[in-house]
């Protein structure tokens, strides 16, 4: 039938036959991700076109636009009666990509995005703070946590001229500037790439900085150097576009074995470095280094990644990890964002057809193993990426510096800069732990660059306490968060050191929200924020945390408990160093460590112990 000035002789207008062209393509192009044959739209015959208009057919479409993979993963939940979750219908409706001018307008104009645009902004790594602040923070990418000294230096003037003159450490060894204006966005987003720092998905709905061991290739314990691979990971990712726009974010992390722990065990995907035994091996699993293959940490809902029973070769983690985020693509759920990250993907499977599901998508059978096949990993030491340690490399050292809750000004960047210069190589690393390591000090140096860190204002030296200590945002760059987590972490650190000697590691993480960015569920005693009541007037709220204790992870691996509920922060310092003086009172001897005090003592119990031991301000 002929149509003319946009409208059909059929009864639907161009617009209504182009929105059914484009439904009935989605659903062809489902079909055709998960291996079924499709639908011809001429009267359902099987084959592999589409005949719709002058549509292309699917398999076409799939070659040309491997980001149809989402389309079409939306349409299939939407065919089943699903509604999709206004994210959703953002990437949907415009490509984050494509909003470069879009971006530069309102940078122009000095204008912040609205509605939907704050979250597809986050593509971009900008945050648009509000109501904590009227500016914009900006996540960067260090795959590894490896940053040269050229960077570190160009970050710190970058972030006097476009941002607040600071720079923030992450628990997924990574940076953030804040205090970005509107005006400044995109001389920001330049000044990085012209950094050769490619920040592109690392907000939103994309996989996160990949982390690994901040000791790679130095560390005289690890079992394997993971830089390599986290890097292999990171340009991976950059140069696949159909692996941006995911269900939820994601998070991937190597751990080579060594004596600072990558924490694998609280990521969506986690590669443990271990060593088969002797007796474990045969013709088809020789004896060597593997990965241990774990999925589904996410320790903000309480769950750490577990083992698949996969053992992987270094050189096929990459392309497992892509074909996981495949598998992730097609079928994570896209109506409900409480239920959208991997975890409930494989607790509605299980993990057995999930591992079968990424077998379909390399090609072939994963091999498997028992977990008893290899040895366990060595134990980390919680206190080396604090200090001076020796390398592998004979008559080296690294240093360990203290950011004090993870936060370093412009001027210490450039000092860190140059003393990694002149003392080292430029060679730098951030940790898990919100600190930085400098590599590759000679021993003749090593004095020299303790007096230099000490002069930027700076220590290499930690407490037990301050060496553990980890605080997110907070309420002052975080409009989740219900308090401001890292003044009130360093009043803590204070209030424990002026009573108590510890003589043992202890880590404490405040978050200030459910997203658990400090992951306040695996620290020996971990604070989450939460308005809470008024001691002196019922009717009114104060900020104040949560307490939980016995957290871990590694071999100490485990979930907080709830000790306090409610407690308003003038009482949680106290409540802490009670904590910490009942542990030194009634362990069983000095190699009791503090995590299995608190597991081995029934909560009521240790609240009443810690209650007894109560240490006054």
């Amino acid at each position: 039938m002929s149509e003319a000035n946009g409208k059909s002789t059929g009864g639907f207008t161009a617009e209504q036959q182009n929105y059914l062209q484009g439904f009935a393509l989605g659903a062809d192009v489902a079909r055709k991700v998960r291996g079924l044959p499709i639908l011809s739209g001429t009267g359902g015959a099987m084959d592999d076109t589409v005949v719709v208009g002058a549509l292309q057919p699917a398999t076409s479409l799939l070659a040309n636009d491997p980001t149809a993979i989402h389309r079409a993963a939306q349409d299939e939940q939407v065919a089943v009666g699903g509604k999709l979750v206004a994210e959703e219908v953002a990437k949907r409706d415009k490509n984050p990509r494509d909003m470069w001018d879009e971006m530069r307008g309102r940078a122009a104009a000095g204008e912040f995005p609205k509605g939907t645009d704050v979250f597809l902004t986050k593509y971009h790594g900008l945050f648009y703070v509000a109501p904590a602040q009227d500016s914009y923070m900006c996540r960067l990418r260090f795959p590894g946590g490896a940053i040269r000294s050229w960077q570190l230096r160009g970050l710190a003037d970058l972030a006097d001229r476009t941002a607040g003159g600071f720079a923030d450490c992450t628990t997924r060894a990574n940076l953030q500037l804040r205090e970005i204006p509107a005006t400044e966005s995109i001389n920001l987003l330049t000044g990085l790439q012209d950094l050769a720092i490619i920040n592109y998905g690392a907000g939103a709905d994309n996989i996160r900085n990949v982390t690994a061991s901040p000791l790679s290739g130095v560390d005289p314990t690890e079992l394997i150097d993971t830089l390599s691979l986290a890097k292999e990971m990171h340009y991976y990712l950059i140069n696949h576009r159909e692996l941006y726009g995911l269900p939820r974010k994601f998070n991937i992390a190597f751990d080579g074995g060594g004596s600072i722990a990558a924490l694998e065990d609280t990521n969506d995907i986690g590669f443990t470095a271990v060593r088969l035994k002797a007796e474990a091996a045969t013709d088809s699993l020789r004896q060597g280094i593997y990965f241990q293959f774990t999925l589904g940490g996410i320790t903000g809902h309480k769950d750490f990644a577990r083992p698949t029973g996969v053992l992987l070769k270094p050189e096929e983690c990459v392309e497992v990890a892509a074909a996981v985020v495949q598998v992730f693509i097609r079928h994570g759920d896209r109506t409900n964002r409480n239920k959208a990250r991997l975890k409930y993907l494989l607790d509605r499977w299980g993990f057995e057809k999930f591992v079968g599901e990424v077998e379909k998508e390399v090609g072939r059978e994963l091999t498997k193993a028992p977990l008893d096949a290899v040895e366990p990993r060595p134990s980390d030491n919680r206190q080396t990426h604090v200090g001076i340690h020796p390398q592998k490399q004979p008559g080296f050292n690294y240093v360990g510096v203290v950011l004090p809750v993870g936060r370093m000004t412009s001027d210490q960047m450039r000092g860190l800069a140059q003393l990694s210069e002149r003392y080292g190589d430029g060679d730098l690393r951030l940790t898990v732990w919100q600190n930085l390591l400098i590599a590759n000090i000679p021993d003749e140096s090593v004095e020299a660059a303790k007096g230099a860190i000490e002069t930027l204002g700076l220590d290499w030296r930690a407490t037990s306490v301050r060496a553990g200590l980890i605080a997110c945002t907070g309420s002052a760059g975080c409009k989740y968060a219900g308090a401001p987590t890292k003044s009130n972490a360093m009043t803590i650190a204070d209030y424990v050191e002026e009573r108590l000697d510890m003589d043992v590691p202890v880590n404490i993480h405040l978050t200030g929200c459910h997203h658990s960015c400090a992951q306040h569920y695996i620290g020996d005693i971990g604070l989450i924020a939460a308005n809470v009541e008024d001691p002196d007037d019922p009717d009114e709220t104060v900020e104040g945390y949560h307490l939980f204790v016995g957290g871990g992870y590694g071999e100490r691996q485990g979930i907080g408990r709830e000790l306090f509920t409610g407690l308003p922060f003038r009482d949680v310092p106290a409540r802490v160093a009670g904590l910490l003086q009942a542990y030194l009172d009634n362990r069983v001897s000095p190699a009791e460590a503090f995590v299995d005090f608190t597991r081995r003592v029934e909560i009521d119990g240790l609240r009443e112990m810690c209650q007894g031991t109560l240490v006054s301000a």
